[in-house]
């Protein structure tokens, strides 16, 4: 297992690689992490390493506990997340891991981020359900049809595909490849989309 970074999307623009081919590409920004707390099988029955990055206002007391091991000028990062490895022995607290640290151009990656959300909607925007008949006094248009039995069991199945909430959930993005990246401005672009809008925050590991 290896170390990812905290970083957010950008955006998406095109680049054209040496043999003239466009490629779509998702522009995401990552600042230098913060090793903010190291895991280990003998405390905490696991191995990780815990990364912070951007500043933060204002911390509630869990998230300043989670940093009181940092500088003092480094005890305000604003968001901070884990990363399982094999072992901590290459990092300490307070080490500054950066962009080129990790990635190469042509790596396959892992993105990880909130999908955008959609609000409430029904089963043929959310599950791509198709809907009947529009003629012949149907009333069956947009309708789900069947949900379930009556007599038995007389109660509608936990997981039935129906109307709800759609997105705003985590997704992970596999498999995407380094395209380019620019270490002195901490930017990193990799080949298709990635969850998320503008400025959404994403976790990138190395696949």
């Amino acid at each position: 297992m290896s170390i990812g970074l905290i970083g957010r999307k950008l955006g998406v623009t095109q680049v054209f690689q040496g043999d003239g081919t466009m490629v779509a590409v998702s522009v995401l920004a990552i600042e230098p992490n913060t090793v903010t707390r190291l895991r280990t099988t003998e405390r905490d029955g696991y191995t990780a390493v815990q990364l912070g990055t951007e500043s933060a206002k204002r911390l509630t007391k869990p998230e300043a506990g989670q940093l009181k091991d940092l500088p003092k000028a480094a005890q305000a990062l604003a968001t901070i997340r884990e990363f399982r490895v094999d072992s901590v022995d290459d990092y300490e607290v307070g080490q500054t891991v950066a962009l080129g640290d990790v990635f190469a151009e042509g790596d396959l990656v892992d993105v990880t981020g909130v999908s955008k959300g959609k609000g409430f909607a029904g089963q043929i925007k959310r599950h791509n359900f198709k809907r009947g008949p529009k003629s012949h006094g149907s009333h069956n248009i947009r309708q789900p049809g069947s949900i379930g039995a009556a007599a038995y069991p007389a109660r509608v199945f936990k997981g039935i595909r129906m109307s709800g909430h759609m997105g705003a959930r985590q997704v992970t993005q596999r498999g995407l490849q380094i395209v380019d990246r620019d270490p002195e401005r901490n930017l990193l672009l990799v080949k298709g989309p990635v969850p998320g809008g503008v400025n959404g925050i994403v976790i990138v590991r190395p696949e």
